[in-house]
């Protein structure tokens, strides 16, 4: 198992809590039974559930009907998983955006937390 840990702003927002508060209940439970798969499986959690993005990022995949969601991730040193922001899927590739934002996430948690 892997602790999970939701990022946090410097000014204490929470960007993935605030995106998965928008989610209809059935999509809500099956992204948090997803983000359980990460909790007990970590590193070793493969497609269909999760594959990397590069530069250390990685993406949690749910369905539920037509709807897809994905949950940016990147692991941290002492076996922990920091998720960083979500999105709901609606092209063929990740956009730019959610990936960059999740890139500058990650300096950021690791900037604060390097001595950790």
């Amino acid at each position: 198992m892997i602790e999970i840990e939701f990022y946090d702003t410097e000014d204490g927002k929470c960007p993935l809590q605030e995106y998965l508060d928008s989610l209809d209940s059935k999509l809500l439970a099956k992204t948090l039974r997803t983000i359980d798969l990460l909790e007990n499986n970590g590193t070793a959690l493969r497609k269909p559930y999760s594959g990397p993005l590069g530069n250390g990022i990685f993406e949690l995949r749910t369905k539920q009907g037509s709807d897809i969601t994905r949950v940016l991730y990147f692991f941290f040193v002492g076996n922990k998983a920091i998720l960083t922001n979500g999105f709901t899927k609606k092209t063929q590739k990740t956009p730019v955006s959610e990936l960059d934002t999740a890139k500058k996430y990650k300096a950021d948690y690791e900037r604060r937390h390097q001595n950790e």
